[in-house]
């Protein structure tokens, strides 16, 4: 449950004033307080679409990367490392996208964010050298991959607290249902266009897209004289004593890493996080070397996609209900299953229960994690303490599908990398049971 100071209005420390380019023109303050309409779900909505997109279009690289490998020679370990750095930069800026998001707004950032993703992609098609990729993909696409997570994720905590989960849960599943539908997609448009049209095609989705989505986000409730859920307006009494609670439960970035609950949750989210690529770009080459046909090796991504739609859209609501920390734990241990599954699988029999349980436990850990940050440190600060654990615990994950790729070109297999990642994640499980909240009063901690 969240606290009381997440519910103050105007008195909130730090609060911006509301500026015309952030109102929605058709929404009234009445309109959203009598029940009938709460912007809130439009700001769901668009992030929804957004995540869609962009990690729709991520996760098609290991459907590209057989077509990629056998048109220029390159083998999946250099195909791997510019996507690692890919994965690498792109949460390295969420800390830059975080505190800009804070700033600015976040319809600014994702402008930005989309048209770099696109152009990215699109950019892919003109690819003759390995050094090329490093550039468009590794550098010019990452930035503004960069701009797409944190943005979304960090919006919607300020405009829930007592929905949190469940406004989460419903945005952030946006990206397992891209996972679901873009890997199929790309499986037919590089079939009649080839691999190089397809990213053409795709890079266009990506700008359209994102940028008109963009256009419906708006930075907090606040920005429209409103309140986190769409609660109504407290009398001043009660403003006054929930703007003095806000003090309490909003922590700002440098109050967060003051506390041992700031690095346990880095801790936990960089072990999860390092091999969580690895199926993203290794499980369709892997079940190719099974036997199985192109294009049901590239529905195994959707497989983990619409699983982890499931499980993004479960996860939450549970969260609510049972606590973050509990679901959190739950989460990584059927993840470290899933990979287990992985290593046990020769064909599709074991195979698509294995992403599956992958997608449904990734999913579920990635919903929760901007509903922690909100839980343990408020709303105010909330893009940059998000960016910044996303940069520090995101960032490894680069080296996950790198890992891989060399432990492949290497023994010809990917046994070693799912134990690998079964045993990180059994690690990470053994972390939770040392978070919890926060307390002001045990500041400084560490």
């Amino acid at each position: 449950m969240a606290g009381l100071g997440d519910l103050g209005g105007s008195t909130l420390r730090g609060m911006n004033l509301p500026t015309a380019s952030d109102k929605a023109p058709a929404l009234t303050a009445a309109t959203a307080s009598s029940g009938r309409f709460f912007y809130g779900w439009v700001v769901v909505a668009s992030a929804f679409t957004i995540l869609c997109i962009a990690y729709g279009i991520q996760f098609t690289f290991g459907v590209f990367m057989p077509f990629i490998s056998a048109d220029t020679g390159w083998d999946r370990g250099s195909l791997s490392l510019p996507y690692s750095m890919y994965v690498f930069l792109y949460s390295a800026l969420g800390i830059v996208s975080g505190r800009l998001t804070d700033r600015v707004g976040p319809r600014i950032v994702l402008t930005v964010g989309g048209c770099l993703l696109g152009t990215g992609i699109i950019l892919m098609s003109r690819v003759h050298a390995l050094w090329q990729l490093y550039l468009v993909l590794g550098v010019i696409a990452a930035t503004g991959m960069s701009a797409a997570y944190v943005p979304c994720n960090a919006t919607v905590v300020r405009w829930f607290t007592q929905k949190r989960g469940l406004a989460l849960s419903i945005a952030s599943s946006g990206a397992s249902f891209g996972m679901f539908i873009f890997p199929p997609l790309a499986t037919t448009l590089i079939a009649a266009y080839g691999w190089r049209s397809t990213y053409a095609i795709l890079g266009l989705i990506g700008v359209c897209g994102i940028v008109a989505c963009a256009t419906f986000i708006v930075r907090d409730p606040e920005k429209l004289g409103l309140l986190p859920d769409g609660l109504p307006t407290p009398e001043p009494a009660i403003d006054e004593a929930i703007g003095d609670l806000s003090l309490i439960d909003n922590w700002t970035l440098a109050e967060a890493q003051r506390t041992r609950s700031f690095w346990t949750l880095n801790a936990i989210f960089t072990l999860t996080w390092l091999v969580v690529f690895m199926p993203m770009v290794h499980i369709v080459p892997f079940a190719v070397d099974l036997g199985i046909s192109p294009f049901l090796a590239a529905m195994t991504i959707s497989v983990i996609g619409f699983a982890g739609f499931a499980g993004r859209l479960a996860i939450g609501p549970i969260s609510d209900r049972l606590g973050r920390v509990p679901t959190l734990g739950l989460c990584l241990l059927l993840q470290a299953a899933a990979f287990f599954g992985f290593i046990l699988s020769t064909g599709l029999t074991l195979l698509y229960p294995a992403a599956a349980l992958f997608g449904f436990s990734y999913g579920g850990i990635t919903a929760l994690f901007p509903a922690l940050v909100g839980d343990f440190f408020g709303r105010i600060a909330i893009g940059a303490i998000v960016g910044f654990i996303f940069a520090l615990a995101g960032s490894p994950a680069a080296f996950g599908p790198l890992i891989a790729g060399y432990i492949y070109d290497a023994t010809k297999s990917y046994h070693a990398a799912f134990v690998l990642s079964a045993v990180l994640n059994l690690i990470a499980l053994a972390m939770v049971f040392m978070l919890k909240k926060p307390s002001r009063s045990s500041v400084p901690e560490l």
